[in-house]
């Protein structure tokens, strides 16, 4: 079972370090080192999101953060992230799980997001729906992802 939080703001450092360390360790044969290099600097832009966002965590057993989540806006997921050391061990699902349960409570009908090539496999098997493929250039270099949503049932009072 995994123990989700909200993320603090005294955490938001950490999260951009697993941010970057999840980017740049990520897979070779989904992305070459110049688009690793290219995401992973986008880290310092990521303080004026977790700010302005919904954020939650998950939590080690020390307290620390192994993996978060960003909702902003409040109908978009907007970052999905887990320290390398703790990648395939559910933590990504938990959250994004956690994220799904809020945005009902929110009586919010319906959740969108642009997946990485990492993350879009864990979103449709969680039901997401794959709207349409983009292109997008980070520092000049070209990246490919994908727009998906999720239905959900708001919880209604």
């Amino acid at each position: 079972m995994h123990r989700i939080r909200e993320l603090r703001r005294d955490e938001h450092s950490e999260a951009i370090t697993i941010y970057q360390q999840a980017v740049l360790s990520c897979d070779p044969k989904l992305y070459t080192q110049a688009q690793r290099e290219a995401w992973a600097s986008q880290g310092p832009a990521l303080a004026l999101q977790l700010e302005r966002g919904r954020a939650l965590a998950s939590e080690a057993t020390d307290g620390g953060v192994l993996a978060f989540a960003l909702r902003d806006p409040s109908q978009r997921l907007s970052l999905l992230y887990c320290h390398p050391e703790h990648q395939q061990r559910g933590h990504g699902r938990a959250l994004i799980e956690a994220i799904e349960a809020e945005a009902s409570e929110d009586k919010l009908g319906s959740l969108v997001t642009e997946a990485s090539l990492i993350s879009t496999p864990l979103l449709l098997k969680l039901g997401w729906r794959i709207r349409w493929r983009e292109e997008l250039l980070i520092r000049g270099v070209h990246f490919e992802r994908f727009n998906l949503s999720k239905t959900l049932n708001p919880i209604l009072s």
